[in-house]
């Protein structure tokens, strides 16, 4: 039975007040914690680089692709969890959030633990594609084995914490993060140095951290917001169509990612190992610098999917605009410490030659272009919430694929391993313009009622509102 309004306006916080409000909280709430797992990983980054071995930190160059790969599939659930869990709140409907919260969270574990296990038997093969030989390879390989079968460990966090997000509370979904990341940080130099482990114990490390968030995540679903919903064996088939209906376009979307770095790891991996030492180097300072973006989907999806729900389009429409007011405003902050800092940063890591060219061209313009990857971000999750997850799919496997082969191709070609990254940089440019085209597409179709909110009726909005706020 659904709840009655007033018991959900309680639930449905972003029904009312400032937008980019709303916007700010959950994304400096949900950039925290993710910067807390982040930092961890940079963390790791800057004890294996003393450790003096390039072979070390090329292996976590190659091994962390195909961690975003595996991580891609919790990504997935965790968005189809939280909106539907999202709209449900919206039209005042708890029990049903309740059900698909349990069932999405089930779901996630049972086909995620299949998934870690096909690619934990493939691993010396998928890191040799990337271009890993040798002692890099094994390296590699021996670090992937321990953390992978913690992946559905992971997703229960994922999820736990999506299912947080959804219900507004992104300062519990953050403290979850918060501990992961500094039972991380504890066991990282205990582990590494302290009992000599190296890579081994950088992964035992990670492991304990994903047993800490996943805890720390489903606990206040289960104490502070009605816990999770018992479902019977019809619920599971009914939920199925709706979850994979978000979830399946949701994880290919997230696949196109590390399919893209996969290919810009093996054409970087041709100017020697030094480059690809850089280039880890690089990804790890990407999301620790723009947590903020990184966190932007994951905040607005759950304004957008109540807003949705509740049939409220004007404030769906003004919620993306807010977003990408508010990408912009980071992008340029967050570049200009990165331009003031990259000297520090390149001396943090030992860079030196090329490892140090490409830090500091990440630090300088490049930085910038991550305003781009943004507008995606948050024209993504208003797909994902308005009933067309798979034009996130199209937009990001356009971007990994048309974006960012030809185009890594060419740099590679007129500036070497620096143009791989400018490449990759330019294709973003332009699917972020494809993607505000296709954004504003969708929302004249939810205007015009072509789109659907779990089949619930919403009124249809009269005024037509261009992409920007301004009435047609």
């Amino acid at each position: 039975m659904a709840q009655p309004q007033t018991a959900s306006d309680a639930q449905a916080k972003f029904l009312s007040g400032s937008l980019l409000r709303h916007i700010t909280v959950m994304s400096l709430t949900a950039s925290v914690g993710l910067m807390a797992i982040f930092l961890v990983d940079l963390v790791d980054m800057i004890f294996i680089s003393w450790l003096g071995r390039d072979e070390l930190a090329a292996a976590v160059g190659y091994a962390g692709a195909i961690l975003f790969f595996t991580t891609s599939f919790g990504i997935g659930m965790s968005i189809a969890a939280g909106a539907l869990v999202a709209r449900a709140l919206g039209q005042g409907d708890r029990q049903t959030a309740k059900r698909r919260a349990a069932t999405a969270l089930l779901y996630g574990v049972v086909i995620g633990s299949a998934f870690a296990a096909l690619v934990w038997w493939f691993v010396p093969e998928l890191a040799a594609l990337l271009g890993a030989s040798g002692d890099t390879l094994t390296l590699a390989t021996g670090y992937l084995r321990i953390i992978l079968p913690s992946l559905p460990i992971l997703i229960v966090g994922m999820v736990g914490g999506a299912i947080l997000r959804a219900h507004g509370d992104a300062r519990r979904a953050m403290m979850a993060t918060i501990w992961g990341g500094l039972v991380n940080a504890v066991l990282d130099p205990i582990l590494i140095f302290g009992l000599d482990l190296e890579l081994t114990g950088a992964a035992l490390a990670s492991v304990c951290a994903r047993m800490t968030i996943a805890v720390m995540s489903i606990y206040p679903v289960l104490r502070h917001h009605g816990g999770l919903d018992r479902p019977r064996s019809v619920d599971f088939k009914v939920d199925f169509t709706a979850i994979m209906t978000i979830a399946l376009p949701a994880i290919l979307t997230q696949f196109a990612t590390p399919v893209g770095q996969a290919y810009v790891t093996r054409a970087m991996a041709k100017f020697g190992e030094d480059a690809v030492a850089g280039m880890a180097i690089v990804g790890r300072l990407v999301p620790v610098s723009f947590a903020v973006i990184f966190a932007l989907s994951g905040a607005i999806g759950p304004i957008v999917g109540q807003n949705f729900g509740a049939g409220r389009l004007d404030r769906v429409r003004r919620t993306i605009r807010d977003g990408l007011v508010f990408t912009l405003c980071v992008s340029v902050a967050v570049s200009a410490i990165l331009f003031v800092l990259r000297a520090p940063i390149a001396d943090l890591f030992n860079a030196e030659g090329l490892a140090r060219d490409l830090v500091y061209l990440f630090c300088g313009p490049l930085a910038l272009a991550w305003f781009f990857n943004g507008v995606i971000f948050v024209t993504n999750a208003s797909f994902n919430n308005l009933g067309h997850p798979f034009y996130s799919t199209w937009v990001n496997w356009g971007r990994q694929t048309l974006g960012t082969i030809p185009l890594v191709m060419l740099g590679a070609a007129y500036w070497g391993a620096p143009g791989v990254l400018i490449g990759q940089a330019v294709g973003g440019l332009i699917f972020a313009a494809i993607a505000l085209l296709l954004s504003a597409h969708v929302l004249r179709m939810a205007e015009r009622g072509e789109c659907e909110a779990d089949a619930h009726p919403y009124q249809r909005q009269t005024r037509q509102i261009s992409l920007f706020g301004l009435r047609r």
